[in-house]
């Protein structure tokens, strides 16, 4: 069986789970508010951004520091505990596949619903956008071309974090415990993305791409950007790292 072979099988086992429904979730929670608070966007042009803007970058600030790591948290878990229900993992093993493998496409599913995840929010942000605009009186609506750039910017730096989340789901035998310690790993992301060791904390990444967007945009907030370097080499060896860990214990505790 080959790696996309897997992966659709994969895909197959989660898509009639309830993970649809927490994206779906997750994002009307996510935008809701931004609709029924929209007028406050006029207020922020004091630090020199447009209300527009505000509206865009405020949602997806709350999207990469919680809602958007916190989802894949839970999914990952969800993953990692289908295949444990009725010791499924077990027939998996049994196959004639690479354990290494079968980790790689159980992550490479997981990267396919943060890509998800991601391309909900940006169409919910148009629907919000355009309630928020008919509520107004006042265009919120941004151009595709730069609302996607950011969205491919959080996704692509979401990946090491995804890489450690999946580590921890593997390695935790307890669902809670896992859950919990992903959860606690996000809390300290809003203090690593004001220190020059940003690069070494993956939970940071996504909300670190946003803010420095933020202080792009605005022109009397200022914020650090973004430096290729360390940040690409740190970011590809913890994720390099997580993976192979992942793939050395992934099944471990069943094969005992």
């Amino acid at each position: 069986m080959n790696f996309a072979s897997l992966i659709g099988v994969e895909w197959g086992k989660l898509r009639r789970s309830k993970i649809f429904l927490i994206l779906v979730l997750a994002t009307v929670i996510l935008w809701t508010p931004s609709v029924l608070n929209s007028e406050l966007n006029f207020g922020m042009q004091a630090e020199g951004i447009s209300p527009e803007n505000n509206f865009f970058i405020q949602g997806f600030l709350a999207m990469t520091w919680f809602l958007f790591p916190a989802v894949m948290i839970v999914i990952t878990v969800l993953q990692i505990q289908t295949e444990r229900t009725d010791h499924g993992i077990l027939k998996m093993l049994s196959l004639p596949v690479r354990t290494t493998k079968l980790c790689m496409a159980k992550f490479a599913v997981l990267v396919l619903f943060a890509a998800i995840q991601i391309l909900m929010s940006v169409g919910t942000y148009y629907i919000s956008a355009a309630v928020a605009s008919h509520i107004q009186s006042y265009d919120f609506l941004l151009p595709p071309l730069f609302v996607f750039r950011e969205a491919g910017m959080i996704w692509a730096s979401s990946i090491p974090m995804l890489a450690v989340f999946w580590l921890l789901a593997v390695c935790i035998q307890t669902p809670i415990f896992s859950i919990g310690t992903g959860l606690a790993s996000i809390v300290p992301s809003v203090l690593m993305i004001n220190t020059k060791a940003w690069f070494a904390y993956p939970m940071a990444y996504p909300f670190f791409v946003i803010t420095s967007e933020y202080g792009r945009l605005a022109a009397n907030f200022s914020t650090a950007e973004i430096d290729l370097i360390p940040w690409l080499p740190t970011a590809a060896l913890i994720t390099a790292a997580c993976l192979t860990v992942s793939c050395l214990r992934f099944g471990q505790a069943e094969r005992r």
